[in-house]
């Protein structure tokens, strides 16, 4: 890895290089961009994880090691970093529920739950992950951007700002978006008797 590379987070322009570089069919440029971008997968991963209430057995390095092995075996064009990190958002969103499909199955009712606000202090509700894939498979069946944007932010761990690159809006509109979509979710995945007729 180059001397400016190593030991730091480097600077989003020359991940990007290195991105279009391996897009490219240079496998140096792989070589030398993965060990920068799986250590930033784990970062994201490890705050993804410290969100989900006790009693997940899949480790910050086991998610990031999966996710970083499926990456490697493609090559999708990458043109940036925040293009790159929502391809890993989505692998990410995979394997977690492949995860959860595997554990409920071994242990009925062994759903893992997660939260969905970044803001301790909503009390937002707990949802089973599995749940919570299917609300963005209903979310996105009538708003595709804001289901992308939750996946970008909720499994990727990306910023508004970064949200908004990959899908190409102002970050007004993904913060508008985002809130949108979060009101959405919470009404679909809080329990009550008005939840079914909810919209």
């Amino acid at each position: 890895m180059s001397a400016d590379l190593r030991g730091k987070a480097p600077p989003a322009g020359a991940v990007t290089l290195l991105l279009q570089a391996w897009s490219r069919g240079d496998l140096r440029a792989r070589e030398e961009l993965m060990p920068v971008v799986y250590e930033e997968l784990r970062r994201r991963a490890a705050g993804y994880l410290r969100r989900e209430r006790s009693g997940h057995t899949l480790r910050p390095t086991d998610l990031v090691h999966e996710a970083y092995l499926r990456l490697c075996a493609q090559n999708a064009g990458f043109e940036n970093r925040e293009q790159f990190f929502g391809v890993a958002s989505r692998l990410m969103r995979r394997i977690l529920v492949d995860h959860a499909r595997a554990k409920a199955a071994a242990k009925r009712g062994g759903g893992l739950r997660v939260t969905l606000s970044e803001e301790p202090s909503a009390r937002p509700p707990h949802a089973d992950l599995l749940e919570l894939d299917t609300a963005l498979e209903e979310l996105g069946a009538h708003d595709e951007r804001q289901a992308r944007l939750v996946e970008l932010r909720f499994f990727g761990g990306l910023t508004i700002e970064e949200a908004s690159h990959v899908l190409d809006i102002s970050p007004a509109t993904a913060k508008r978006e985002w809130v949108h979509a979060k009101a959405w979710l919470f009404a679909r995945l809080t329990p009550g008797p008005s939840a079914s007729g909810r919209s």
